[in-house]
């Protein structure tokens, strides 16, 4: 016999109400996302998608998942919810979109101490973004409550995505030579990488105020620092249709220095120009306030370039021709050269597209 009264679960701090409204209020959002291989609705224990075996001759699928890293903080401390799930998603198809593979589908995994379902929503709305503008579907995720692990108004937020890519399109950078040009594809700022160092400088520091307008920015500082990070799936897969990449990298934590060794041939060194893109203000600044060297902003920070592509002497001002002719920026920053499998920092610039 069930006693008639006791403590609650919501009394314990988790609301499955709130949950369920938090569901209904997203719903738009993650359906606005389903391709049409999505075969289940939301609500079901897993997400189902029908891959379409005969446009491949032997699909690969390929996966990657990530987080947002401390870039959370900023978004607590403006209130500012609605783009962070773009990052999620970024950060996830962006490092399979490497291997020359289509996103397919993308999961999401929000945690937060008391459930706000506006505040979930929101985030969602921005995670269904990411997803529009990589071409994949939002098919399932968890959002879990967990009173006393996290403080009030806080969360964390983490993807995996799953796309898919012939065998015999596979890019993994194993025909990389010396004569090979490499294009570099700008970044919208920060990213989601180096928040950590950013904050320790601007916010800790020196005690800049986030809503401040700073001249050298030409915006908000905080408004700088939350640009969603840029998704490349739509431009690589253009690129992709009509040329041959022979090595991609994403630029993350590690920075130009980390990130292009993990796509070269072991007899290949990476020769960047440094001069040869332009630097995004909020780079300058963090290192002029900071007095931090070169070199470890090259090791921590994109530096303005999101997205390295390796191609072929023969190939690269076509690409940077098809890039130019539909308004995307892309520099030419370096050469691939005979040597130890690293990246060698030159001044100077090579002459780049605009």
């Amino acid at each position: 016999m069930w006693p008639k009264k006791g403590l609650t679960y919501s009394q314990a701090g988790v609301d499955i109400e709130k949950g369920n409204e938090a569901v209904e209020l997203m719903k738009p959002f993650v359906k606005s996302t389903f391709r049409p291989e999505v075969i289940t609705d939301l609500g079901g224990f897993g997400g189902l998608f029908a891959l379409n075996t005969q446009k491949y001759q032997e699909p690969i699928l390929v996966s990657g998942t990530d987080g947002v890293g401390t870039k959370l903080k900023l978004a607590f401390q403006m209130g500012k919810h609605d783009t962070i799930g773009i990052d999620a998603v970024a950060m996830c198809v962006n490092d399979i979109l490497v291997s020359g593979a289509e996103p397919l589908f993308f999961l999401d995994y929000l945690a937060v101490g008391k459930l706000d379902p506006q505040l979930v929503a929101e985030i969602v709305k921005g995670v269904a973004e990411g997803c529009r503008q990589g071409g994949c579907s939002l098919i399932g995720g968890e959002t879990a409550e967990m009173p006393g692990f996290y403080q009030e108004g806080e969360y964390d937020i983490a993807g995996f995505a799953v796309g898919v890519v012939d065998r015999s399109k596979i890019i993994d950078g194993s025909t990389i030579k010396a004569g090979d040009i490499v294009l570099g594809i700008p970044s919208s700022g920060l990213h989601s990488n180096g928040f950590s160092l950013a904050r320790k400088v601007l916010l800790e520091q020196e005690k800049l105020d986030l809503e401040a307008k700073i001249p050298e920015l030409g915006a908000p500082l905080g408004e700088v620092l939350l640009e969603p990070t840029r998704i490349y799936v739509s431009l690589i897969r253009k690129i992709l249709e009509k040329y041959q990449i022979k090595g991609m990298a994403h630029i993350t934590g590690g920075g130009l220095i980390e990130n292009i060794p993990r796509i070269l041939p072991i007899n290949c060194q990476c020769l960047i120009h440094e001069d040869s893109w332009p630097s995004l203000p909020i780079f300058q600044l963090i290192q002029s306030l900071g007095q931090i060297e070169t070199k470890e902003m090259f090791k921590t920070f994109n530096m303005g370039i999101g997205m390295v592509l390796i191609v072929n002497k023969e190939e690269a001002q076509a690409i940077i021709d098809y890039c130019q002719g539909n308004n995307e920026k892309i520099y030419k920053i370096g050469l691939i050269t005979e040597g130890e499998k690293k990246v060698v920092f030159q001044k100077g610039s090579l002459e780049h597209g605009v």
